[in-house]
């Protein structure tokens, strides 16, 4: 998987692909699917959610640019795969889900395979987590129609975050980096993601 879907594609960085080496995908895929798990595809997990493509996972952890001393946000737990393959790099990583049960199954997964760096949180993950604020990386998996000013808020300088931004037919990567006060904006690929689910405040 790692070197047909993602090295050949282009990511380099080998902490980033380590982390894709290790991390046994197919822990996160419900069981009647398990044997598509190293597919080059996104899986539905249930719930109206979905397992990104390793290729996507891979890509966009390495955009984040990530450091080991590095304390990352990420929302939308899902399957929980995103987060391991974060929690093999950084030291810290906090992960926000709407849904309960998602949160529940993630959590079950990660913990029998001993991930020990990672804190979990049901809720609207477009709030973030202001009381561990600020964040090195921000890391969203679920497709916004606009950048979130809350996650932007809790950003720190020089901390970098990937959202994808649009609506159901079509959206795009966005990068943006914290500067001086400032937000630097990137707009990346088109991508295709599940909407990003929570209650509107």
């Amino acid at each position: 998987m790692v070197e047909e879907q993602i090295v050949r594609r282009g990511v380099r960085n080998p902490l980033v692909l380590d982390a894709m080496r290790i991390v046994p995908r197919h822990e996160f895929v419900p069981e009647d699917k398990q044997e598509l798990a190293y597919w080059d595809g996104p899986l539905s997990i249930g719930e109206g959610q979905t397992i990104s493509q390793p290729y996507i996972v891979a890509w966009m952890t390495e955009l984040l640019e990530l450091k080991p001393e590095d304390k990352v946000l990420e929302i939308g737990t899902g399957s929980g795969y995103q987060v391991a393959v974060l929690s093999r790099i950084v030291e810290k990583v906090y992960t926000i889900e709407y849904l309960k049960n998602l949160q529940e199954k993630a959590k079950k997964v990660l913990k029998k395979l001993k991930y020990k760096n990672i804190r979990y949180r049901v809720g609207d993950g477009r709030k973030g987590w202001p009381k561990e604020a600020p964040f090195d990386a921000i890391m969203v998996t679920a497709a916004a129609s606009d950048v979130p000013k809350k996650l932007i808020e809790q950003l720190a300088e020089g901390g970098r975050m990937l959202i994808p931004i649009g609506n159901l037919m079509w959206q795009k990567m966005v990068r943006l980096r914290k500067i001086k006060g400032k937000t630097i904006r990137e707009d990346l690929d088109p991508v295709a993601f599940v909407p990003l689910v929570g209650d509107g405040k």
